[in-house]
């Protein structure tokens, strides 16, 4: 069994205030929950409004359908909010 990490780190400019920037985070990780069977939170940067750090981790018997699975949920965010491009990300087995 092999536990795939990815930490994914966003910019969100259209954010002026922490209340803009809940309410983005919040709609991007319950659509990457609903689309993915993965587990999603916001692991870095919660004081920051023009930034977020997610954490998006699966289960799987390969390393190769983790890394999949989590390169796809890094172009599905791509897709769904281009207008929060993503600054860099991290994939790791563990």
């Amino acid at each position: 069994m092999v536990i795939g990490l990815c930490t994914i780190s966003l910019s969100i400019p259209i954010a002026s205030s922490l209340k803009e920037k809940r309410q983005v985070v919040k709609s991007l990780i319950a659509r990457i929950r609903n689309e993915f069977n993965v587990s999603v939170i916001e692991a870095d940067d919660h004081d920051l409004w023009q930034s977020a750090v997610l954490a998006v981790a699966c289960v799987a018997t390969s390393a190769k359908y983790a890394h999949g699975q989590l390169e796809a949920v890094v172009k599905f965010i791509d897709r769904q909010r281009p207008d929060c491009p993503i600054g860099a990300y991290e994939i790791e087995m563990l």
